[in-house]
This record gives structure tokens, C-alpha cells and sequence, in this order.
């Protein structure tokens, strides 16, 4: 399959220096371009019999200002082809039974007006849930009501499909609202919890092939209602044939079935979506019929990846990184995998083990356990049983997103290397993850352009802890002595830099390297894969602490030669901004900063984040009961020992690291004169995934800074 490479214009890059080419190789080093560009993979699912797989993958689409996002299918017969045309498809579910693929999709609705892409109006645009035959056809609505589906998951006999969408109001209901408040905001009493509904796939097919204009539909749905005496209140807004099997005072962000069909069990989460509690994710189970739902448990962590074992008892699960754990208090420890008794609530811990961090998890046909586990720089895929963990063949680099076949033993997966773009994997034996076929040969731009060398490296902290991270070089230039360096700080801190394929506005180390910077990636204390006491030492100097894991690497750095003391600059976004915020604090010796998303104080971002718990984890109590340290650890305190000029970017609308920590922290720096420059892109939440142009215009910039400061 082709991708087609497009060309941006030529005015949109002046102000970028060409990017190096060393003489020591024939091919160029990949530009902004093409490095953006860049087609990204973000699901991949198997057929319940191993035959086939759909694949979600997400690239620019630089004319419309959006990233499209599409569904391909992959046979052994004919390989990669697309599935879906539209550009907005996500989420994709295999029916039981392999005819069937369901997803969440915004486009329109037949009968509607609709853009030159096929999208819905803004006016009618929701996330509903399609249907497509796997052997080919047009998609189909499962409903046409406007309603949002927030989760969804096929029956066991593929029958039916549970969904979940907010409780919609009547329109008596909407305007009796609308009359008493007007357009204020009730901050949370005006939110809702979740209706989980079932509804029969066949006759929505039926009644979706009638390609009936929506008032037309909308008007048969409720005339039907009526003649069958059903009238009820919801009987507007539900679609007809929808079962209502429980009505929720929470968000259910999860849905799985038994396998027997008797119970669903579903994960919910507070209605307001703003991650104030751990305590708030909670696993509840219901009949599948319906009824009143039992919770199953209560405790300090936040479950996911809900998945059923085969006799309809244990339900297993992850706790991701920095996400609590389920045995008491909340800390911020590594990915670990349960199953629970849904009969008693038991559970057990699995891969116990293990001293690194549990990424993700499936169960093969026979009932055993895969998992992700990343220690150090590398993830590799391991079999669980009980607290023990085996780690199986693997290649060098990073596997992620593993899957296996309800009927095959088969295993789906992707896997990379940091100079090996992601591909998707299908291994025939699961216990061998190194014998691979290759469903998908995506950006092979990157195999035509100069290659980056890398290693990893390790320093001594200044209280004997080894710290290790990754250093990347210019091609050609392996271990060459004495280059500017860019420190570029990972986020999360739960994260790690390591072996594996990354290339977009938040990930660009190596097209750094390619425009001649020696970039290291340090994995500070509070990085995953290391032990939970090394991430849990973060605490409670939130910055201080892995500031000086991160200073120290530069110190060796130039100790040992590799990087010139007189250009070394420094960046990060997120987490990784709040180091760079923090460190221009610390020293001056930074020529240049490029910083975005990161916080510079804690009081007011602790109010401001939407995920308050982990602030307060971090910084021992709620700002009024640690007043000192929430001082102590903010770089805005510190701003007058500030030199280095510092280029800024946030988010419009961001609630993770409030817009208004970059507001303060560009109006320090006008105060205090250093050269600095602020970019806000509207309308971006703390990720840039909205418009491409953002990422584009920010990683462009944030070069051009560097080299101005910092030239060669």
C-alpha cells in the first residue's frame, strides 16, 4: 500500500535551518517534514479466528487542519486495504462471530447535510456507534439519536451490543433548564451519570438500511412508542429498541460481558470527568438482563482493561502506572496486573514478581496470561503465572498493544525500535513473540533518510543510585566527542524514554539528532521500570529530587566528553515542563530552554489540574497542609536567578497543566527581561491533537530557538 507524502509549502519553513546531512552517509537526514508526517498506529485488532485483523492509524491531514483517523483491514489474502473512508473512525470491535466490525465514528448521518469529507454539522455531530461487514459493504448506524457513546462492547453471542451515553434529558426537561439557568454553569450538580443500554444489532441494521430522513425516523420511532403503549419520557431521546439495563449516578468508561452472557461488568468514573479521587473508579457488575448494579470493589486504584476469564468467574485487569493499587493507600507505584473473584471480590495480585512496570495484558485461548513489562529501556512480553513472570523470546526494542483470537492461538501485535517506525505483528505462536509477519510497512520514508545512532547511559546520583537513560546521536556521529546537547525530558514523571518508535510534536529527540544535537533523555527518579522505590523516591520533592538526577547526567555527560559544557540546552512538555521550568532555576548554564504545558507553581495548579490527587501525593497534603513545601518545590519562587531565554507553547483550553501557568510564567519573564517568546494554540487541550499545523508550528519554532541560541 502507498501513503501519499505531502508537500508543505515551502513559506511555512523559512525560518527553519536546513537540517544537517553528514558527509559520513548517501542518504539526506529526514526534514520537519516528512518527520511530521508521520502515520501514526493506534489500535490493532485480531478476528476471533486469527484470519484477519483491523488496524486504526491516525495521519495529518494538512488541507482540512485535522488529523484523520481510519480503519484498514488486513487478510492474508489480500493484505492491507482500507476500510473505512470518512477520516473519523475509532475504536474498533470484532463481532463474536468475525462478520461484523463495529466502531465510533462522528460522520454523518444519511439524510443529513454534510462537509466535503463526509463529517456530520457541528449541529448534529455525535460519536455514535457503526457497523460494517468485514467482507465489504457501506457502514451502518447502530442508532440515529444524538447521543455520544462513552463505551461499548459486543454480547458474547454477538446478538446485542451494550453501550453507554449520558441519561438524555427530554425537551421539556432541556427547557425547563434552559429557562430556570439560563446559560450559567452549575459546576457539578448540572452533570449526569450514564444509562448502560443493550439493543438487538439485527433489527437496528434493518431499520438503518430504510435510509430514512432523521425527522421522518425520529417521528415513526415515536408514533411506534406510542402504539405499543411506551410512551415514557426517554421514549424522545432513547433509540427505539434500546433496552435500558441499569441507570447510573456515574460515568461507566468500560463495559465487558461474561463470557456465559449472565453478568456485565463495567468500570465507572466520576460524572464531572475531572480526576479528583482514585476512590471515584470503581467496578461494578450487573445482570445482563438488568437490575440494580453490586460494586465489586473499593479502594485506592484506578482498574482498566476489563477482560473476563473463560469460566465467567475471575475478571482480570491492570492498574497502570502512577494509577494507585488496590491494596491500600494511594502511591504512585508501577503498571500491575489482578484478577478478582466476582463472585467474593478476592483478588490476587499477578506478576507480583516482576520488579518492572506492567504496561498491558491479554489471555489466550487456554486461559494463560501475556503481558507488556517494561524494565529499563526496552518492553518485552512475558507469561504470567500466578506472582511469577517469564520473559519470552523477543526482539530488541519495544513491543505494545498485544491481542489474541477468541478461537485461534494467534497473537496480534506491534512492535518497534528507535530508528524502527511501529508495524503491526502477527505471531502464529504466541510463547514466540520473535517470529514475526508483518502486516503493515508504514512511513518508510525513515529507512531513505540518514540514521540516528543511540546507546543507553548511566550516571551515579549523588546518593548512589544508578540513573540510567538514552543518549541519541547525529547520524554518523556515534560517540563522537564534545557536541551541543539537548536535554529533553520525558512527561508523565510515570514514563520512560527508551527503545522504542516515536515521531510527532511531543517526541521529536530524533529529529533533533538529525539536525545535529546530541540529545539525552534522562530517566529521572519518578520514570516507571526501575522498581516501584525508585518511582516512588519522587516523593514529596516533586522537582528538586529528579532535578538532580537529571543534572547530574548532564554533569557526566561532560565529564566523560560527549557534550560540549558551553551548548548544552534543555526542554521538555508536561512533566517534562516543569522540569525544564524548574532547572532554568537551578543553573545558568543553559544556553537556550524550550518548555510547553509544565506548571510553575502547585497551589493553583492543584486547583486548576484535573488530576488532583497525584499533586497532593506528590507534595505530601492539599496546599494548606504543606504550605512550605508546595513553596519550596515551585520554580516561580525562584524566578530571579532566571537567565536562560526561553521559548514557551501551551494549550488554549488545557485543564491537565492550566494555560495559565504559561500566562504566569511568560509574564515572569517580561518582568525580568529575558528573551522569551509564548505560543498558544486555541482550542488544544494538554495534548496537541486537534490540528496538525500545532505540533508542526510548535516543533519548528522550538528548533529555531535552539539554533538561534545555540548555533553550531
Amino acid at each position: 500500500m502507498r501513503f501519499q507524502q505531502v508537500c508543505i509549502p515551502f513559506a511555512a519553513c523559512l525560518c527553519l535551518a536546513a537540517p544537517v546531512v553528514y558527509a559520513q552517509t548517501a542518504k539526506p537526514a529526514i526534514t520537519l517534514d516528512e518527520f511530521l508526517n508521520t502515520t501514526a498506529i493506534t489500535e490493532a485488532h485480531l478476528s476471533p479466528d486469527g484470519s484477519s485483523a483491523v488496524i486504526a492509524t491516525e495521519s495529518p491531514d494538512w488541507k482540512a487542519n485535522t488529523f484523520r483517523h481510519d480503519l484498514w483491514l488486513w487478510t492474508a489474502a489480500a493484505g492491507l486495504k482500507p476500510l473505512t473512508h470518512s477520516g473519523s473512525e475509532e475504536n474498533a470491535q470484532w463481532s463474536p462471530d468475525g462478520r461484523s466490525i463495529a466502531f465510533v465514528s462522528d460522520r454523518a448521518l444519511s439524510g443529513e447535510a454534510a462537509g466535503d469529507d463526509g463529517a456530520a454539522s457541528e449541529e448534529n455531530k455525535a460519536d455514535r456507534i457503526w457497523l460494517i461487514p468485514a467482507a465489504g459493504g457501506e457502514a451502518l448506524p447502530l442508532y440515529r439519536e444524538k447521543l455520544d457513546v462513552h463505551a461499548y462492547a459486543w454480547s458474547p453471542d454477538g446478538t446485542s451490543i451494550y453501550y453507554a451515553v449520558t441519561q438524555p434529558l427530554t425537551k421539556d426537561q432541556e427547557e425547563t433548564q434552559k429557562a430556570e439557568w439560563k446559560d450559567v454553569i452549575r459546576w457539578r450538580e448540572q452533570n449526569r451519570g450514564d444509562l448502560l443500554l443493550k439493543q438487538a444489532v439485527a433489527p437496528a441494521l434493518e431499520k438503518a438500511l430504510m435510509v430514512e430522513p432523521p425527522a421522518k425516523a425520529e417521528a415513526e420511532t415515536k408514533a411506534e412508542a406510542k402504539d405499543a403503549g411506551k410512551k415514557k419520557e426517554e421514549s424522545a431521546t432513547l433509540p427505539a429498541g434500546a433496552e435500558t439495563v441499569v441507570k447510573c449516578a456515574v460515568s461507566i468508561t468500560e463495559i465487558a460481558p461474561s463470557p456465559n452472557g449472565k453478568t456485565v461488568a463495567f468500570e465507572s468514573g466520576p460524572i464531572h470527568k475531572r480526576i479528583e479521587d482514585p476512590s471515584e473508579y470503581e467496578m461494578f457488575l450487573v445482570s445482563g438482563g438488568g437490575g440494580e448494579p453490586r460494586p465489586l470493589n473499593h479502594n485506592q486504584g484506578v482498574e482498566s482493561s476489563l477482560k473476563w476469564a473463560a469460566d465467567s468467574k475471575w475478571i482480570h485487569f491492570e492498574v497502570a502506572a502512577a494509577a494507585g493499587s488496590i491494596e491500600g493507600k494511594y502511591t504512585d507505584v508501577q503498571g500491575r496486573l489482578y484478577r478478582m473473584d466476582s463472585e467474593t471480590g478476592k483478588f490476587e495480585r499477578l506478576g507480583a514478581d516482576f520488579a518492572g512496570s506492567w504496561d498491558s495484558f491479554t489471555l489466550l485461548p487456554d486461559g494463560r496470561e501475556l503481558a507488556l513489562g517494561l524494565t529499563g529501556i526496552e518492553t518485552q512480553i512475558y507469561l504470567i503465572d500466578g506472582a511469577k513472570a517469564t520473559k519470552l523470546p523477543g526482539l530488541p526494542g519495544s513491543y505494545a498493544g498485544l491481542e489474541t483470537a477468541r478461537n485461534s492461538s494467534a497473537l496480534l501485535l506491534r512492535h518497534s525500535e528507535i530508528d524502527v517506525p511501529t508495524q503491526v505483528y502477527l505471531a502464529s505462536d504466541p510463547l514466540h513473540p520473535d517470529r514475526l509477519t508483518a502486516l503493515t510497512h508504514l512511513n518508510p520514508i525513515f529507512a531513505d533518510r540518514a540514521q540516528i545512532d543511540w546507546k543507553p547511559y548511566t550516571w551515579k546520583a549523588d546518593d548512589g543510585r544508578t540513573v540510567e537513560g538514552v543518549l541519541i546521536f547525529p547520524p554518523g556521529h556515534k560517540n563522537t566527542r564534545h557536541l551541543r546537547m539537548l536535554t529533553l525530558i520525558h512527561g508523565g514523571p510515570a514514563d520512560a524514554d527508551g527503545d522504542r518508535f516515536e515521531a510527532d510534536w511531543y517526541d521529536w529527540a530524533t529529529l533533533a539528532a538529525s539536525n545535529g544535537w546530541l540529545v539525552f533523555r534522562p530517566n529521572y527518579r519518578g520514570s516507571s521500570g526501575y522498581g516501584d522505590d525508585f518511582m516512588l523516591e519522587i516523593a514529596p520533592h516533586l522537582v528538586s529530587k529528579p532535578g538532580k538526577d537529571i543534572l547530574e547526567g548532564v554533569d557526566a555527560l561532560v565529564k566523560d566528553g560527549y557534550a560540549d559544557p558551553e551548548k548544552l540546552v534543555i526542554g521538555g512538555y508536561s512533566y517534562g515542563g516543569y522540569m525544564t521550568n524548574w532547572l532554568i532555576t537551578q543553573t545558568t548554564r543553559f544556553k537556550a530552554a524550550v518548555t510547553g504545558a509544565g506548571a510553575v507553581e502547585h497551589a493553583a495548579n492543584w486547583g486548576n489540574d484535573d488530576e488532583t490527587w497525584d499533586d497532593a501525593w506528590y507534595l505530601g497534603g492539599r496546599p494548606w497542609e504543606n504550605a512550605s513545601l508546595y513553596a519550596e518545590e515551585a520554580a516561580l519562587f525562584r524566578f530571579d536567578k532566571v537567565k536562560t531565554p526561553t521559548h514557551l507553547v501551551q494549550g488554549g483550553a488545557d485543564i491537565r497543566v492550566s494555560y495559565l501557568e504559561g500566562v504566569t510564567m511568560e509574564r515572569s519573564l517580561e518582568s525580568l527581561q529575558i528573551p522569551h517568546t509564548f505560543l498558544v494554540f486555541p482550542g488544544e487541550g494538554h495534548g496537541l491533537g486537534k490540528n496538525p499545523w500545532h505540533g508542526y508550528i510548535k516543533v519548528r519554532d522550538e528548533l529555531k530557538w535552539l539554533e538561534t541560541y545555540c548555533p553550531r
